[in-house]
């Protein structure tokens, strides 16, 4: 994929993703010289639509629609925290590998980290509430409000724990396609 602007070696955009059937949150920053420069934050609103199918689609088109916008060179996902109800859960992984797979589909190498290592990296409490973690993110980016929705401070809090765990040894499962998706996954398939 050709970027439509042109970006300097020493820059790269990174989209991270709170995926949801409900409401997906997403952020972008743009790390120039190593330092981060906050882009954007929203939220896509899922509950108006009843049909689960019509919500991935959905997510899948404006995954491609930010990919296509602001050329990511990388994608951090928060992976789904294990609850008691099964049925959120399968909707959830859902949702989130739609999302991965319209990044994968433009070549993009996604990272995906669990909701406490993020928490952790944003505040150093892997217990951190939705609130501590925007309020940290607002002071490390310098937003003038945060939204009424936290989701999209999720998505943001993704792609800046990402930018934090950078050049260190483990970050989370990283995937540059489908293949290497596959081989890290091979107890997940169906034989």
């Amino acid at each position: 994929m050709q970027n439509n602007k042109l970006k300097l070696a020493n820059e790269r955009i990174i989209l991270g993703i709170d995926p949801g059937t409900t409401i997906m949150g997403f952020g972008l920053i743009k790390v120039v010289n190593k330092k981060m420069e906050f882009l954007q934050l929203n939220e896509l609103q899922l509950s108006k639509y009843d049909n689960h199918y019509q919500k991935l689609k959905i997510i899948f088109e404006r995954t491609i629609e930010l990919i296509e916008t602001h050329n990511p060179d990388e994608i951090a996902i928060e992976a789904p925290f294990f609850g008691k109800n099964v049925q959120s859960m399968l909707k959830l992984g859902r949702a989130q590998g739609v999302a991965m797979a319209a990044g994968l589909s433009r070549g993009i190498p996604i990272t995906e980290y669990e909701p406490k290592k993020i928490k952790m990296a944003i505040t150093g409490n892997g217990n951190a509430s939705k609130e501590q973690v925007a309020k940290m993110l607002q002071q490390l980016l310098g937003l003038k409000e945060l939204p009424k929705n936290l989701d999209s401070t999720d998505g943001l809090a993704a792609a800046v724990c990402h930018f934090f765990n950078s050049g260190r040894v483990e970050v989370g499962k990283s995937y540059s396609g489908w293949d290497a998706f596959v081989k890290q996954n091979e107890s997940r398939i169906k034989k």
